[in-house]
Order: C-alpha cells, then sequence, then structure tokens
C-alpha cells in the first residue's frame, strides 16, 4: 500500500482538496485520510513554520510509513511572472539560513525559497536578489529535508497569495510559538485600520483562488494523470 503525505500549514490551503475526507485531529495536527484500492493519501497541517512541518509529518508516520511527500499551501510571489490566485509546481527548495538547496521531483517551473519569518515588500526584494526563487514560504525546506532524510520522493505545488510588492501588515507579530496563527488578535488589529483592509480583501481571494488552483495540481499527481489530464490508472477521489 503506497502512503503519500500533503503537508501544509493551515486547514485553508486543504479545504478544496479534503472535501469529503475522513477527518480527526491528534496531538495538535489536523489530518484528513482518503483511502483507496492502492493505498492511501494523507493531508496534514500543523501551523506555521519548519516545527510544525514536522509536526505534521511525524504524526502522519505515526500510523505507518510514508513513500512520497507533497509540500503544499500558500507562498509569496518574490517575481510579478508568478500571479496571486495561481498555483505552480516547485522544481526545488533553498533553506535561506542554511543554503541548502532540495531538488523537487515532478514537473516544476520554479524554485522556492524557504524563510523563517513571513516575508514582507522589502524582505521580497532580498530573497529574490539573494537566491534567484520566484516564491517564498516558510515550511517547504524542512519537509524536502525530512523527505531526504528517508529516501522518499519530494514534491512540491504552491498557491500564490501575494505578489512582489503587496503592503501587508506584519503577520509575524500573530505567530505563537506553536505555529498557529492568532486570529482573533490579528481581526481586532485589523479591525481599527481600514487602510489595510483592500490588500487583506485582496489576499483573502488569491488564497481562495489558488487553494483551488493547488486542488488540481495536486490531483494531477495523486491521480497520476499526465499533462493531458489523462489517467495512468490510479483511482478518482470522492468528488
Amino acid at each position: 500500500m503506497k502512503r503519500v503525505a500533503i503537508i501544509a500549514a493551515f486547514s485553508g490551503e486543504l479545504k478544496p482538496l479534503v472535501r469529503g475526507w475522513a477527518r480527526k485531529s491528534r496531538g495538535g495536527v489536523d489530518l484528513w485520510l482518503r483511502r483507496h484500492a492502492d493505498g492511501e493519501w494523507v493531508a496534514a497541517c500543523a501551523g506555521i513554520g519548519a516545527d510544525a512541518a514536522a509536526r505534521a509529518f511525524t504524526e502522519v508516520e505515526r500510523d505507518g510509513p510514508v513513500d512520497m511527500v507533497i509540500s503544499t499551501g500558500w507562498a509569496g510571489a518574490l517575481s510579478a511572472d508568478f500571479a496571486a490566485g495561481r498555483a505552480f509546481g516547485v522544481c526545488g527548495v533553498i533553506d535561506a539560513r542554511t543554503g541548502e538547496r532540495f531538488p523537487a521531483s515532478g514537473s516544476g517551473d520554479v524554485w522556492l525559497v524557504t524563510s523563517h519569518r513571513v516575508a514582507g515588500e522589502a524582505e521580497k526584494l532580498r530573497l529574490a536578489a539573494a537566491h534567484g526563487a520566484g516564491l517564498v514560504d516558510m515550511e517547504a525546506a524542512q519537509v524536502a529535508r525530512l523527505a531526504a532524510a528517508r529516501g522518499i520522493p519530494f514534491l512540491c505545488v504552491k498557491g500564490v497569495s501575494d505578489g512582489p510588492s503587496e503592503r501587508l501588515p506584519d503577520f509575524n507579530l500573530f505567530i505563537a510559538k506553536d505555529g498557529r496563527f492568532q486570529m482573533a488578535r490579528f481581526i481586532l488589529f485589523a479591525a481599527v485600520r481600514p487602510w489595510l483592509w483592500p490588500a487583506l480583501v485582496r489576499m483573502d481571494g488569491n488564497g481562495r483562488k489558488s487553494a483551488r488552483s493547488m486542488r488540481e495540481s495536486l490531483l494531477g499527481v495523486l491521480e497520476g494523470r499526465g499533462a493531458d489530464g489523462r489517467r495512468n490508472g490510479s483511482p478518482d477521489p470522492e468528488r
């Protein structure tokens, strides 16, 4: 039986994909399971950052070894070439702290750099210049490192939630030590700052659109479809 792990930070990133899957929470990790004739797909999220990604991966492994892992979720664009609201396959991941580079399987077309902080406009410019990447996130390098340690394939599909010049609040102020985003605090913060609302509305819309786009890309991987959309003998998920 082949087990595929799909690791994200937020449930909203996975929502279109896991609709109808069995769900449970364990050890502070949200898990969704879809069994089929050839094995199972397990999606997990535990929050933002490397430690949360590692916890999610560990919780998936509690039920058995993983044969392939996919890092997915929202990312910021470092270049206008990567439009907000779309999903992109990643050909490799760079750890901004260590400089390590991890190649990704699949037909990716962009390098992604993983930062330890949410990147604002100035930091996006710096990361793009330093690493030559097109996207930035906070989890993929850790997932890639875990895959490499286990000798299993690593894939990465990211949806763009914000462009390189979007001026957004400092989300780092609202990330708890365990990687959870403190939504109630952020809502109170944003409620009295109406000048932030247009950018936040755009980000929310782009996040929803890119989550749907990620679903289609991920199903293409999970179902074994080729570039023409035809299937290669894998099971259809429940729609």
